[in-house]
């Protein structure tokens, strides 16, 4: 029912708008209908300006894929965020820290750029004491960047925080029980979420917290299927292929053994002699 419009290419990958974006500015017009048209202006203006946060957001998370050799195949804005659709994911649980931690990144340094812009125009037009709009506009983009960096830093998998989470477990369980655990971890907090969403009126937190959970389950899936076919394949080769012998050193027990050995040894593990008839230790000799 809702396709995507293609954008164009930007940092050699696909940008796209999902057709369900385009009921968040619908939803700006509805609700500011009666508010004027200048306020409706600015809220349209501050939608496309967080989204294109947004997108740099994920632009920062394809661009650290990228340094590992994961190639992304496009970038989706959806009205509750943005997607970077990645050939695969890190293996390494490094890589996968450094690719989370590099979309909050991008929002950090946007947040710090305008931070040091306000703080500059305060300090160079000091007599500027009345904000005005376009003042109004940055504060409202410096607070969004903020609130992007730390929500997406919350432990609820597959967020950012949530990819941070699986992959300090992954390295010392396997990679899908650590995603089993993140899960449940990121579960909980979408849970808290959404009611709160519901307890607050905020639907569009309660919206938020649904996708989350969604999406963390669909992930799981995945890796529980990922899984199950590396479990069938090892099984598949261990019937097909013979197992590789063990080699044999010459002079150790089991060579001993394989030959029939009578005669004297010295077993290097114990520091003794040992009387050996056809391939059997019969007694060790004294010191």
């Amino acid at each position: 029912m809702f396709g995507s419009t293609h954008l164009g290419k930007f940092f050699g990958i696909d940008f796209r708008v999902h057709g369900t974006f385009w009921l968040l500015p619908l939803f700006v017009l509805l609700t500011g209908f009666g508010a004027g048209l200048d306020r409706v202006a600015f809220d349209l203006l501050l939608v496309l300006a967080v989204f294109v946060c947004v997108a740099l957001h994920e632009v920062g998370h394809a661009l650290a894929a990228r340094a590992y050799g994961i190639r992304t195949r496009d970038i989706t804005l959806y009205p509750v965020g943005g997607v970077a659709s990645m050939e695969r994911l890190p293996e390494r649980p490094r890589h996968e820290i450094a690719v989370a931690l590099a979309g909050p990144a991008v929002n950090v340094a946007i947040a710090g750029g305008l931070f040091l812009g306000i703080a500059l125009g305060g300090f160079v037009l000091p007599w500027e004491h009345t904000p005005d709009a376009l003042d109004l506009f940055v504060a409202n983009v410096f607070w969004a960047n903020v609130t992007l960096a730390a929500f997406n830093l919350l432990p609820a998998f597959p967020m950012d925080g949530g990819r941070v989470l699986r992959a300090l477990l992954a390295s010392r369980l396997s990679r899908l029980r650590a995603t089993e655990v993140a899960v449940q971890v990121g579960s909980v907090i979408a849970g808290a979420m959404f009611v709160a969403g519901l307890a607050f009126g905020h639907i569009g937190l309660a919206l938020v917290a649904v996708v989350v959970w969604m999406l963390g389950q669909g992930e799981l899936a995945a890796v529980r299927a990922r899984a199950a076919r590396e479990n069938v394949a090892r099984k598949v080769r261990e019937f097909f292929e013979p197992p590789v012998p063990e080699p044999v050193i010459p002079g150790t027990a089991r060579d001993l053994a394989a030959r029939g050995f009578t005669g004297i040894a010295w077993d290097e593990v114990r520091g003794v002699w040992v009387r050996w008839v056809r391939g059997v230790p019969v007694g060790e000799l004294p010191a």
